[in-house]
Formats: structure tokens, sequence, C-alpha cells
């Protein structure tokens, strides 16, 4: 039976790529100059920071543009609140999301049951979605759906299986 699998990863390299072009371009930018704006790839995320709120949003435009541009989604980002830091700076941390947690899952495979499609079944392994069915063509109308679909997460497609 054809197979495939749905997971939720996120490229990090193309993540430090793009952390570093926009900390090369929050440094040369003239509008950046003396707000000691920084950003930061960290284990828990990314972290950015700047003298005022303004700034920071500024900065938090900045990723966003580099993300687009490398083809990274911006599901995959989940920005935190803007916190007072020391020395009157803010600063703000955006937590990369990777892997298909259980509630997510659950949506998931109730979305793909609901298509109501012959044959084609779901079940989660892990921090993935494995998706049997019968027909290859079965198969390929659950990944149109659920790229149409419009889930708070990237989702990516592979393993495919006849």
């Amino acid at each position: 039976m054809p197979t495939f699998d749905i997971t939720s990863e996120v490229d990090m390299q193309e993540v430090r790529n793009a952390v570093d072009q926009a900390a090369r371009e929050v440094a040369n930018r003239f509008d950046f100059k003396n707000t000691d704006s920084s950003i930061e790839l960290g284990d828990a995320g990314i972290t950015l920071r700047s003298s005022t709120e303004d700034r920071l949003r500024a900065v938090r435009q900045v990723v966003e543009e580099k993300f687009v541009k490398r083809g990274l989604s911006m599901k995959a980002l989940d920005w935190g609140q803007v916190e007072e830091a020391s020395g009157a700076t803010v600063r703000q941390l955006g937590k990369l999301i990777a892997g298909i947690d259980s509630d997510k899952a659950k949506q998931l495979n109730k979305f793909i049951k609901e298509l109501s499609l012959k044959g084609v079944q779901s079940q989660t392994q892990g921090e993935q979605v494995r998706v049997t069915g019968k027909k290859r063509d079965d198969l390929q109308a659950v990944i149109a759906a659920c790229k149409e679909h419009e889930f708070d997460f990237p989702l990516q497609y592979g393993n495919f299986r006849d």
C-alpha cells in the first residue's frame, strides 16, 4: 500500500544563514546606528535586542524578510512578548517550532479523516504523521488538501512509497 509522511521541520542551516544576513544588514544600515540593535541565534531560538520597541519591530521585520528570502516558513517562528531588558533596552525571543506534537497531530489526523477518502488512514508516529492509502491518487489528494488548508505550523511531505 502506498504511504507518505507528513513532518514539520526547520532547516537549521538556512535559519543560521538568514540570521547572519539579518545581523549583517542591521550592523550596516544607517537607521540602526547607535541603537544597540542585535540579533542572536541560540538553542532556545532567535533573540532580538534594541534600544526602543520601534527599532525592535524594524529588526524583527529584517529577520522576517531574510526568512522569506531564504524560503523558510514564517509559521516556524513563534514570537514572544517584548520584554524590558537591562540598560533601558528591550528584547524579544522568537522560538523555532519543529516537530508535530500530539495536539497538532490530532488536528491533522482529524482533518485527513474529514476528507473521507476511501481507504485513506493516518496515524501518529513520534513527531510525524504517516498516511496510508489504497491508491496513489488518494494520497496525492490528501497532500493537495493539506496544502490548501491553513495550518498554523509548517508541513513537509516526504518518504512517498508505492
